[in-house]
């Protein structure tokens, strides 16, 4: 079992930036597709950015493209977004995931606990 716990969150104003990474526990983490997750107060949960297992495939919600990067370390097991250019709908608790596949498109079967991102207008 992967357990999965994010860090970063804050509270930033708009055009800022802030950074979240997962750390990962468990074997074979790498070898897995991860996502980050987002879920504001009264919306569902929306998929934000993936990353395949070997990083050669990544996907972005078109609301964060060009302001979002997510990358990875599989040899310290973490997964980390870039966030810049914050606007005041990017106001979430953010979810770390891990795929039950090697890519993007598979369910996924283990979440974080989420860590609170607030930009301010």
């Amino acid at each position: 079992q992967v357990q999965l716990v994010e860090s970063g969150g804050g509270y930033v104003q708009t055009g800022g930036s802030l950074r979240l990474s997962c750390a990962a526990s468990g074997r074979f983490f790498s070898s897995y597709a991860v996502a980050w997750f987002r879920q504001a107060p009264g919306k569902e949960r929306e998929f934000v950015a993936g990353v395949n297992w070997n990083r050669r495939r990544t996907d972005y919600a078109d609301s964060v493209k060009e302001r979002f990067t997510i990358s990875r370390d599989n040899g310290k097991n973490t997964v980390d977004l870039q966030m810049n250019s914050l606007k005041p709908e990017d106001t979430a608790v953010y979810y770390c995931a891990k795929s039950s596949g090697h890519e993007l498109g598979a369910e996924y079967d283990s979440w974080g606990q989420g860590t609170q991102v607030t930009v301010s207008s």
